[in-house]
C-alpha cells in the first residue's frame, strides 16, 4: 500500500489542470512549452527559436495531419502514439525516411496536466521507436467546449533515396498486390473502446510504424510501384484510390485477406464489412510479379509484416474499378466508402 503522503502528492498531481492562462503566450505557456521540449529533447528544438533549422540533400517528401480520435485512450495505444505513428507512415508510403516530425496540440481548457504528461510520453516512446525526432511545436489552449479534450496535428518530413518512384499513380497490370497483415483491428478496437457494446474482445489497435518494414523492402527491391497504408475508409477505400489514380482495374481475393476472428464476429454482428473498416499500420503494396516472393520474404520477417499475404493483382480491365472474387465463386464490385461507418476514428 502507497505510503498516504505519495497518495496525497499523487491526487494533488492528478488535480491540476490545463488553464486558458496556458494560452496566453505569458508563463504559463512557457511552462506548458517547456513540459514538451524536456521530453523531445533534441538541439532543433531545444532553441525555441520560431523554425527548426535542419539538414537535407536530396528529394524530401512532407505531410501533415490531425489527429481528433474519440476516446483518446484505447487498447494499443491513444492519440499521442497514434499522431506520430500516424505522420511516420504516411512519409513511409512514399518510400522516404521520416526524419522530423512537428507536433501542434489543441487543448481544451480544464483538461488534466497529467494527462497531457501521459500522452507526451507516449509521443516520445512512438518516435524513439519510429526513429524520428520531434523538432518543433505549438500549443493553443481553448475555453471549455470548444475542444473534446485534446487535439494534435503532426507534419513530418523525410528523405526519399535515389530510384525510388513511388506513387499511387504507378500501379500497372501485372503487379501482385501484397498486404502485410490482418485488416479492421483499429476500428473494431476504437468501438469497443467507446463502451455501449460488450463485445468482449481482446483485439487491440494495430498502431504501429511501418518505415522499418518499408525500408527493409527498399533494400531488396526498388521497384515497389505503389504504398498505401490503409486508415479511414479501410482497404477497399484505398485500392479504389489507387485502380482510379493509375488507370488500372484491381482483382482481389476474399479468402486471402486475413481478418482476426473477433473482428470477423463484431463485423457481422453491427452489419460491418470489414474491407471498410480503419487500420493504423498495416499497408497495401504494389509490386512487379518478379519481385513479389523476395519483398514477401522480407515483409514476413518483420514484426509488423508476419501475416503478409498476396491478396490480388492489378489488371488493364475494367479500368478504375476494384472487383474481389468472393469466397463461393462469385465478384462483385467493391466501392468507395459512402459516408462514414466510425466517426473520429483517428
Amino acid at each position: 500500500m502507497q505510503p498516504i503522503t505519495n497518495m496525497v502528492k499523487k491526487f494533488q498531481h492528478d488535480t491540476r489542470k490545463i488553464l486558458l492562462g496556458h494560452g496566453s503566450g505569458g508563463k504559463l505557456t512557457h511552462q506548458l512549452i517547456k513540459s514538451f521540449v524536456k521530453k523531445f529533447r533534441n538541439l532543433p528544438l531545444a532553441k525555441l527559436d520560431d523554425s527548426a533549422v535542419v539538414k537535407f540533400k536530396g528529394k524530401l517528401a512532407f505531410t501533415t495531419d490531425s489527429y481528433v480520435i474519440d476516446p483518446i485512450y484505447f487498447p494499443g495505444g491513444d492519440i499521442g502514439k497514434l499522431a506520430v505513428n500516424g505522420t511516420v507512415n504516411d512519409l513511409a508510403m512514399v518510400g522516404a525516411r521520416p526524419l522530423y516530425l512537428t507536433a501542434a496540440a489543441i487543448i481544451e481548457e480544464g483538461f488534466s496536466l497529467f494527462e497531457l504528461d501521459r500522452i507526451i510520453d507516449s509521443m516520445n516512446r512512438a518516435a524513439r521507436a519510429a526513429g524520428v525526432k520531434i523538432v518543433a511545436g505549438d500549443t493553443k489552449v481553448v475555453g471549455k467546449g470548444g475542444a473534446d479534450k485534446i487535439f494534435i496535428n503532426t507534419s513530418g518530413i523525410g528523405l526519399i533515396d535515389s530510384g525510388v518512384d513511388i506513387s499511387s499513380k504507378n500501379a500497372r497490370p501485372g503487379d501482385k498486390i501484397i498486404l502485410s497483415g490482418t485488416i479492421g483491428d483499429h476500428g473494431i478496437a476504437i468501438l469497443n473502446a467507446r463502451g455501449g457494446f460488450d463485445f468482449r474482445t481482446k483485439v487491440k489497435s494495430d498502431c504501429q510504424p511501418l518505415n522499418a518494414m518499408v525500408s527493409q523492402i527498399l533494400n531488396v527491391s526498388k521497384n515497389v510501384h505503389a504504398l498505401r497504408d490503409p486508415t479511414r475508409g479501410g482497404l477497399t477505400t484505398s485500392l479504389n484510390e489507387i485502380a482510379e489514380q493509375s488507370g488500372v482495374g484491381i482483382e482481389i481475393e476474399e479468402e486471402k485477406i486475413p481478418v482476426k476472428e473477433e473482428v470477423k464476429a463484431v463485423c457481422e454482428m453491427l452489419g460491418f464489412d470489414p474491407l471498410y473498416i480503419a487500420n493504423e499500420g498495416k499497408l497495401v503494396a504494389f509490386v512487379p510479379q518478379n519481385d513479389c516472393a523476395k519483398i514477401m520474404n522480407v515483409m514476413r520477417k518483420n514484426r509488423y509484416g508476419r501475416d503478409s499475404q498476396i491478396i490480388g493483382t492489378v489488371v488493364s480491365s475494367h479500368k478504375g474499378r476494384v472487383v474481389v472474387k468472393t469466397s463461393v465463386g462469385g465478384e462483385r464490385v467493391l466501392d468507395m466508402l459512402t459516408g462514414e461507418q466510425l466517426p473520429r476514428i483517428c
